[in-house]
């Protein structure tokens, strides 16, 4: 096992500084653990607590996608409530989802050919059984990010822009949301990538993420970043959907903003704009939520109705035989606060 302080990064080719976050334990042994680099920030920006290299680049996956909500929002896209929260989400696919998706679509004037996000079966376990039942197809408009799409093709209808290419990084949209990425998270992108469904994705880093949601919380009342914030806390069900991590922490812990991404990103943010973002290298989200919470129930923050999302069982035969927990890196960390 290496030494937390020395876990090597193969992609960044050098030793980077990386802390255990997570373990998996299961009937009295340690079965995985989980590394990577957090921080967590008060409400001025000032670092309260800092694991791992919080300046590397990451790739910020679906994390992002309120920022890029705020970027269509800013290009003129006029969207609000549902729709906007939509946007800003990874939706599970069910079938008021798919309405709101495809109510943005009419109004930018195409149809479902036009999302680029790939054809795939919802996210939803139980409208996905009702479609297999009915003998309905995998569709773009069922993919997690198709209402980020669909707010892209909205923005580019809005400005005169070409639908048509939307998604390429040249194309005014893409290079209007890399600025507003950059504004936002007060980081110079740092690396310039394609994400799974097909959108321009911008490296930033862990920092920056949480410096984004952090302002996104702060910002006043009336102003672009604010309506995104306040979309997606008063609409959390068009965030993720039924039982979704997102929806459920933003359901159960008042003011507070959350949204996972894949390999192992999120960024979540209090009330008050004490905000804390990470990314675990294994890839796995099955422990971002919980360690995120961890972090602000220790910073002040609680997390008493959230109660499912950090007590998470690890099953043997159906019953409980271990648990997920916090690692020794990241405890020690906690402790050294209280």
């Amino acid at each position: 096992m290496p030494d937390a302080a020395t876990v090597t990064v193969p992609t960044a080719g050098a030793a980077v500084p990386l802390a255990e976050l997570a373990v998996v334990r299961r009937s009295g042994l340690i079965e995985s653990r989980h590394f990577g680099s957090l921080v967590a920030l008060d409400p001025s920006g000032a670092t309260l607590l800092e694991l791992g290299d919080a300046d590397a680049v990451v790739l910020p996956r679906s994390t992002v996608k309120p920022l890029q909500a705020l970027g269509c929002l800013t290009a003129g896209a006029p969207l609000a409530g549902p729709e906007l929260a939509i946007a800003a989400g990874s939706h599970t696919g069910e079938d008021e989802h798919v309405r709101v998706v495809r109510t943005l679509l009419e109004r930018a004037g195409v149809g479902d050919d036009a999302l680029g996000c790939p054809v795939d079966r919802p996210e939803d376990q139980a409208t996905f059984e009702r479609m297999l039942r009915d003998g309905e197809g995998r569709e773009r408009v069922r993919m997690n990010c198709s209402g980020k799409h669909a707010a892209m093709l909205l923005a580019a209808a809005t400005n005169g822009w070409p639908t048509e290419g939307y998604l390429d990084p040249a194309h005014p949209l893409q290079q209007h949301l890399r600025e507003v990425m950059a504004e936002v998270t007060g980081v110079p992108v740092g690396h310039d990538a394609i994400d799974g469904c097909g959108a321009p994705l911008f490296g930033t880093t862990v920092r920056g993420i949480a410096r984004a949601f952090g302002r996104l919380v702060q910002a006043e009342s009336g102003t672009p970043e604010r309506a995104v914030a306040d979309a997606m806390r008063e609409h959390p069900y068009y965030v993720g959907g039924s039982g979704h991590q997102n929806t459920t922490l933003m359901e159960t812990v008042p003011g507070a903003l959350a949204k996972g991404g894949a390999e192992g990103v999120i960024g979540v943010a209090a009330a008050d704009g004490t905000a804390v973002a990470m990314k675990i290298v294994d890839g796995s989200p099955r422990a971002t939520t919980l360690i995120a919470l961890r972090v602000l129930e220790a910073l002040g923050t609680p997390i008493a109705d959230a109660r499912a999302l950090v007590d998470l069982p690890v099953l043997g035969g159906g019953r409980p035989v271990g648990s997920i927990e916090l690692g020794a890196d990241l405890t020690a960390a906690l402790g050294r606060l209280a």
